[in-house]
């Protein structure tokens, strides 16, 4: 999707930079990388610096960037055109699908998102740029932002300690200030799913942890698993 959204909106002035979030760098997100063959800058985001300096709580979210190096929008959830994944119905998943895989699917479906209205946003700013209505000043972009709130800030460190200790080779070490992050700011989603996949790539049910993706995403409605953006 972003792949086809830059070669789109490159003629405009317009990059498209991606991150991959993944504690595992390379060998983790890298052969992702390299399948979609991207021809914009695609990173990786081992040290999960996103969500500690821009407020990134889940995937994928953007924010826009101007010529001064200025946020015109916050983090927000992103979506450029066409949803990339079209989730099969029941009866065309093969009987002997795991049951988990299955109900994920299930749920997943069930997710609202908006890319009609997030991509037709993007392409009236690279149109219009600074005129842009969907181009925030400042003190709107701080309005938007997500608070920091002191547990906030204690779940970031927790979550970095997690990380240095798990690439340290620590992984029993490293589940305590996972499970605290996950406390402390239960809403981000990157934390709670980057501990979840170390020990399932199906971020299913641990003994490590008191949630997983399925169970979580039941608790407040699939509905409501992407906060909608703003536009």
């Amino acid at each position: 999707m972003w792949q086809e959204l830059r070669v789109e909106l490159r003629p405009q002035g317009v990059e498209v930079v991606t991150v991959a979030l993944d504690v595992g760098g390379a060998e983790a997100a890298g052969p992702w990388i390299d399948r979609a063959k991207p021809e914009h800058p695609s990173l990786i985001d081992a040290a999960h610096r996103l969500d500690e300096l821009l407020g990134i709580v889940n995937v994928p979210m953007a924010v826009w960037i101007d010529e001064e190096g200025m946020l015109v929008r916050p983090p927000e959830v992103a979506h450029p055109g066409r949803v990339g994944m079209r989730m099969p119905g029941d009866g065309d998943l093969p009987s002997d699908l795991p049951p988990l895989v299955r109900e994920t699917l299930a749920e997943a479906s069930r997710i609202r998102v908006r890319p009609g209205r997030y991509g037709a946003a993007l392409r009236d700013w690279a149109t219009n740029g600074a005129a842009s209505r969907f181009a925030l000043a400042a003190h709107e972009v701080i309005e938007r932002s997500r608070p920091r709130t002191p547990e906030v800030s204690e779940a970031t460190a927790h979550f970095e300690l997690g990380q240095h200790l798990f690439r340290a080779g620590h992984p029993d070490d490293a589940r305590p200030h996972f499970r605290a992050a996950h406390r402390l700011d239960p809403s981000n989603w990157t934390y709670k799913r980057q501990a979840w996949s170390i020990e399932d790539p199906l971020q299913g049910p641990s003994e490590h942890y008191d949630s997983d993706w399925l169970t979580d995403v039941r608790a407040i409605g699939a509905e409501n698993y992407y906060p909608l953006p703003d536009i």
